[in-house]
């Protein structure tokens, strides 16, 4: 029997916030071959970074197979930075300490540790068909009636 081969994904993604915080969303595109994916939520409260986190998590999550060659697609120097510079897993060391967002921090983990995540910064509003793409949504979803609390954001913590 061969090895099975593990699947290419490409994720973009991008966060929103009106205000941040305010109302806020997000948007994913998922590429595998000819497949294509997309998503969006948004929610009453949040920030710009919950929310630029949140669509990482949320593509990672969308993933049926484990594990993936995943490319992220950022324009969030915040997410790519933590991850690739290795902030996270210092804040991982000090359990969070003083850090923003660890909710999320500890949710991307779960599924960042399933698959070979790359992250690739990209300048935003850059004519990048897909990033502004992930903008549209992102933005589409903070107006969206009706949004839900985003439970885990502490304005006490801003």
């Amino acid at each position: 029997m061969g090895q099975q081969e593990i699947p290419e994904i490409v994720i973009y993604t991008d966060g929103a916030a009106r205000g941040n915080p305010g109302p806020g969303g997000y948007g994913v595109v998922l590429l595998s071959g000819s497949h294509r994916k997309e998503l969006s939520e948004g929610y009453r409260l949040t920030t710009n970074n919950r929310m630029e986190l949140m669509a990482a998590i949320a593509g990672l999550e969308a993933l049926k197979v484990n594990p993936c060659q995943v490319t992220i697609y950022t324009d969030s120097k915040y997410v790519a930075d933590s991850v690739t510079k290795g902030w996270l897993f210092n804040w991982v060391k000090i359990r969070f300490k003083g850090k923003k967002n660890s909710d999320l921090w500890i949710r991307f983990l779960e599924v960042y540790k399933r698959h070979n995540v790359k992250f690739i910064w990209v300048k935003g509003h850059a004519s990048i068909p897909e990033n502004e793409r992930c903008d549209q949504l992102a933005v589409a979803a903070s107006f969206l009636p009706g949004l839900p609390e985003d439970s885990g954001y502490q304005p006490d913590k801003y």
